[in-house]
């Protein structure tokens, strides 16, 4: 990016935070709650910004913006799912985004009275442990009360786009 500024310095603008941090590529995440376990009561929405932050206890952390409804809905039912999709559910990520409209594509599996995306890698199901007011964001963090997972490829997105994952080595950490 070429710049006017004398250090070559960027002006730290709520766009610019955008460009920058779009080159730290991330999986693709469905955040879920539900009042009662039936699909009509099911609110989703993409969200990439999410974290693990502990393994002992077992918790996790998704950043929703303070204007979107996932915030009262979560503060309601004390619970939300966490879905990890797969390479092949970019359809499903832009129906939650509200980018398509595609309910046909939308199958979920419950666990721990939480809707889950059939099909994803990851499903983590878990109760509110905290919530705390970030700029505009609310942060909520989430103690895993069930787990699921299985291989695969996962939906990768940087720089304002999905991508594949090319894996360079093929031995793993102890996983």
């Amino acid at each position: 990016m070429t710049d006017n500024t004398p250090n070559g310095e960027i002006e730290v603008t709520p766009l610019q935070m955008r460009k920058a941090l779009g080159r730290f590529a991330s999986g693709v995440t469905i955040v879920t709650t539900a009042e009662s376990e039936d699909d009509a009561s099911v609110h989703g929405m993409t969200a990439n910004a999410f974290t693990s932050v502990s393994l002992d206890p077992p918790l996790v952390l998704i950043s929703i913006a303070n204007r979107a409804k996932m915030n009262e809905r979560i503060n309601k039912t004390g619970k939300y799912g966490v879905s990890i999709l797969a390479t092949d559910q970019e359809p499903l990520s832009l129906h939650f985004a509200g980018a398509a409209h595609q309910p046909d594509l939308v199958r979920f599996v419950w666990r721990r009275e939480v809707p889950l995306l059939e099909g994803a890698l990851v499903h983590l199901a878990c109760s509110v442990d905290a919530s705390y007011p970030a700029g505009d964001h609310m942060l909520h963090v989430g103690r895993v009360e069930q787990l699921w997972y299985d291989d695969g490829h996962p939906l990768v997105f940087y720089t304002g786009s999905f991508r594949s994952l090319e894996l360079l080595r093929d031995d793993p950490w102890g996983f």
